[in-house]
């Protein structure tokens, strides 16, 4: 054997091992991936949803993606598991869904937890999305149908041209989120709901134990939470006198008010809406009377006209007693109103807010 040939020799078997080298160490050394691996989170109401995963490029693939590089339906796979496995929904080992909380996905419920995520394409864009229990796999090679917590069904629709696989929140509401994983013209959307208002009510009644049930702060953001989502009216309640005992205020007895009018405990209400005028100064009226304004309209107009006559040299009381004529369908005591705050040099957004009800209301300004 000559020179050459043992030089030959000794690059294929250098390369051999090296390749297992790597495979073998790659717990141990850290090198660069050609798909690197990413994390986006989101808060759907106090939930946390993050998305771990791998990221590969097009690199001129456009075109090869879907229903070669990614094949449609299941695949056959001499490595792992041997069985037939669907696409890991990404790239390298397993992209992982995590959620803080229990969720409902498209409407099925699925416990707070991680898992792995796997998806099966069809051509014609029906895609079943795969929630599995198992999260350490190297891509989907061992992947076991009997691991699978969730399967959805959802529908891909075309999409911009996305060069490099991604993962993001597409649209976001007060209780979901529409995650979407996009790559080449492709985007599979996934609704993720949360039941926010029981979810806060429960971490509240657990807060409240510890040291926020010792303020009146505490307790008070509580109650107005419930009062601002009309629900859990009695506890509620219970939470706004507990910071009234500990610090009386004006806030405290208005959203005790507040909460009894939402369950038509009129004279409960008027006690305490009575009480909290002992604490108000006139921009605390002014807000109280907007906050009545849907719920009993005669009585809001009465705050605002009780505002005025207390503070009659201030526009923005005039100008919110407009808007309380205009609820209650008197067209000319209000017109008469925002004039007055416009003749009264105002600040800009309250000139800019009478005239907007004058025109509305058919007025030249």
């Amino acid at each position: 054997m000559n020179r050459n040939t043992l030089l030959l020799a000794g690059c294929l078997t250098l390369g051999s091992l090296s390749l297992a080298t790597v495979e073998s160490q790659g717990q141990s050394i850290t090198l660069p991936q050609g798909s690197p691996r990413a994390t986006i989170s989101q808060k759907l109401g106090i939930t946390d949803v993050s998305v771990e995963y791998s990221r590969p490029q097009l690199n001129g693939r456009e075109g090869q993606v879907w229903g070669q590089l990614v094949p449609y339906g299941l695949t056959k796979t001499q490595f792992g598991g041997k069985g037939e496995i669907p696409w890991r929904a990404g790239a390298n080992e397993n992209t992982i869904i995590t959620f803080s909380d229990e969720v409902s996905i498209d409407g099925n419920p699925l416990a707070a937890g991680s898992y792995g995520i796997h998806m099966i394409l069809s051509e014609e864009g029906e895609t079943t999305v795969i929630f599995s229990e198992n999260t350490s796999s190297w891509g989907s090679f061992w992947y076991d149908e009997s691991e699978d917590a969730l399967r959805v069904t959802v529908q891909a629709e075309e999409a911009p041209l996305t060069d490099v696989l991604t993962y993001d929140f597409v649209e976001l509401g007060s209780d979901y989120g529409v995650l979407a994983l996009s790559w080449e013209k492709l985007r599979i959307p996934i609704r993720i709901d949360v039941d926010v208002k029981n979810l806060v009510l429960a971490s509240l009644r657990n807060e409240l134990r510890g040291q926020a049930g010792f303020t009146a702060q505490g307790p008070l953001a509580a109650a107005n939470y419930c009062f601002q989502n009309n629900i859990n009216h009695e506890e509620a309640i219970g939470w706004a006198q507990q910071a009234s005992a500990s610090q009386p205020s004006f806030f405290a007895f208005a959203v005790e008010g507040l909460l009894k009018l939402q369950v038509e405990d009129t004279e409960g209400a008027v006690a305490a809406i009575d009480k909290s005028m002992e604490f108000a100064n006139p921009n605390q009226v002014n807000f109280l009377a907007y906050q009545l304004l849907p719920l009993d309209p005669e009585s809001a107009v009465g705050y605002f006209k009780k505002n005025v006559e207390d503070n009659p040299t201030n526009p923005n009381f005039y100008d919110s007693l407009g808007e309380g004529y205009r609820a209650l369908g008197k067209e000319k005591d209000a017109i008469k109103s925002f004039r007055k705050a416009l003749s009264m040099n105002p600040p800009a957004n309250v000139r800019a807010n009478a005239e907007r009800n004058l025109r509305e209301l058919g007025e030249d300004i």
